[in-house]
């Protein structure tokens, strides 16, 4: 149970990137320059939660199977959409919705006795 509790903090941890990136992203833009003190901190700070994160990942996989906790890495199709719901106040439809119910029920099939 220790291996897919980690992996799933790695899987945060990866989604919680990928919404600094985007946030840097905006604020690139808004600036107009890849300068900005702001959005160059949001970057800095996405690249080292990356970097702990792959830490992280490199340490669970000496202790557990890659078949095991490789699917888990699919539910950041799921968090990324929800935190960005929240954070960045982008929109879904429906069927976006459907496909990561979909996803989530892919990894729990995949992974069957494995949990």
């Amino acid at each position: 149970m220790t291996d897919i509790f980690f992996a799933i903090l790695c899987v945060i941890g990866i989604s919680i990137g990928q919404i600094l990136f985007k946030i840097s992203a905006n604020g690139f833009n808004k600036a107009g320059s890849f300068m900005d003190p702001g959005a160059l901190s949001v970057l800095l700070v996405a690249l080292i939660l990356y970097g702990i994160t792959t830490i992280g990942w490199v340490w669970l996989l000496q202790r557990s199977e890659l078949g095991r906790v490789y699917p888990f890495m699919a539910l950041a199709f799921a968090i990324v959409p929800f935190l960005s719901h929240f954070f960045l106040h982008e929109n879904f439809s429906w069927h976006y919705a459907a496909g990561v119910f979909l996803i989530v029920a892919g990894i729990l099939v995949s992974l069957g006795q494995k949990l």
